[in-house]
């Protein structure tokens, strides 16, 4: 999953919400210095990475893109599966998308201390450009996947995903759907081993 889900899945826990959404830039043991519940954070992505990662409805999604993006097929689908988060959130959450994610990006700007440094580099253009709320268009999440193939020097070819997005795009909301609920459900069991 990528943030927006990651973000999510934390629940109203906004220092889990921080570690969750930090967790890809600690490799290894989380800082010693970090609250507990930002290390718990980070303890719950790398849960669900793991889950996801082996989920077969997730590994359907991610066969589909096999033949044209290989390895990188699981990092479009994460991207893929925000935007059908994005696009479906009144199905999941009381309040508005940009009341949210609004939310987030002050959070992040008043915890700005505990940030690692290559995310305090990021978040000005998250919020910017507004990451978040642009996962719910397929324009926006066109333009993460050029911003994601940029960063492999183009070598991925993630910027034309768009093409198998709206090519099966039921197909991947509906795989989205049953695999979202099983990993809420997943979640919720784990959140309370941590």
């Amino acid at each position: 999953m990528n943030f927006l889900a990651h973000i999510y899945l934390s629940g109203d826990n906004n220092l889990l919400k921080i570690g969750n959404f930090i967790a890809d830039g600690i490799h290894g043991q989380p800082p010693e210095d970090l609250p507990e519940e930002v290390k718990k954070g980070i303890v719950l992505h790398r849960f669900i990475d793991t889950y996801t990662d082996a989920h077969p409805v997730f590994r359907q999604s991610t066969k589909r893109l096999h033949p044209y993006y290989h390895h990188y097929s699981g990092v479009i689908i994460d991207i893929f599966y925000d935007h059908f988060l994005a696009k479906n959130w009144n199905d999941y959450h009381s309040k508005p998308l940009q009341t949210y994610t609004n939310a987030f990006y002050t959070l992040l700007q008043e915890n700005e201390t505990i940030l690692p440094e290559k995310t305090k580099g990021m978040v000005p253009y998250m919020i910017k450009q507004d990451w978040l709320g642009s996962y719910a268009s397929i324009e926006g999440i066109g333009g993460i996947l050029k911003q994601m193939d940029r960063r492999t020097a183009n070598k991925s070819g993630m910027g034309n995903a768009v093409k198998q997005l709206t090519e099966f795009y039921e197909d991947f909301e509906e795989e989205f759907r049953v695999f979202f609920k099983d990993l809420r459900k997943y979640v919720k069991e784990k959140t309370g081993e941590i």
